[in-house]
């Protein structure tokens, strides 16, 4: 993992407490590219890709790793014109 890249584990954890904890880190570290969000809550399956379309974020997709969900988010930043600050 790069130090643009992040982990938000939320197993265990019950909605809407993935997608808080997700938004809250993405908030925090603007450096961030990419979050995965490991989560056992089925809600997570609606709740992570309707945060990025919300968000403006791209989700990348979802794999099943056993007892939980990896869900891949792109974070996307804004652009700023040339010239400002």
């Amino acid at each position: 993992m790069t130090d643009d890249e992040a982990v938000v584990d939320a197993r265990g954890e019950r909605c809407p407490l993935p997608v808080i904890r997700l938004a809250r880190l993405v908030r925090d570290r603007p450096d961030l590219a990419s979050v995965t969000v490991l989560a056992t809550d089925p809600a997570a399956a609606h709740d992570v890709p309707a945060w990025c379309r919300m968000r403006g974020h791209r989700f990348v997709g979802a794999r099943d790793e056993g007892d939980h969900t990896a869900y891949l988010v792109e974070v996307v930043r804004p652009s700023r014109p040339e010239g400002a600050r």
